[in-house]
């Protein structure tokens, strides 16, 4: 069964049974807020997550992330959670600095 480990929310770890599903869908699934300030479009970057661990895991680039990349907005160990999916294992994600919501608490 997948699992995404988010470290900078304590190692929250969420499991799955729906791998074909996007990464903020299995985020928000569990009752967790994710910035996606387009609507979970592929339109901006607020809900790149940074990988941690388990890169292999996840799906192709899609375009619009090798567009985001392209422009210098997505690096190499950053990818968009709302085109990812997780095909197997497990990964270890970060919320990005700039896209972290005020009213949680994240741990370092």
């Amino acid at each position: 069964m997948p699992k995404i480990v988010i470290e900078n929310l304590y190692n929250k770890e969420i499991y799955t049974k729906a791998p074909n599903n996007k990464v903020i869908e299995i985020i928000h699934e569990n009752a967790i807020d994710w910035m996606h300030a387009c609507g979970k479009k592929g339109r901006c970057t607020t809900c790149l997550m940074i990988v941690t661990e388990g890169q292999e895991n996840l799906s192709d680039l899609t375009d619009r992330e090798e567009y985001f990349r392209k422009l210098g907005r997505l690096k190499e160990n950053q990818r968009l959670t709302c085109q990812t999916k997780i095909n197997q294992g497990s990964i270890r994600i970060k919320v990005d600095e700039r896209y972290k919501f005020p009213h949680m608490d994240y741990s370092k």
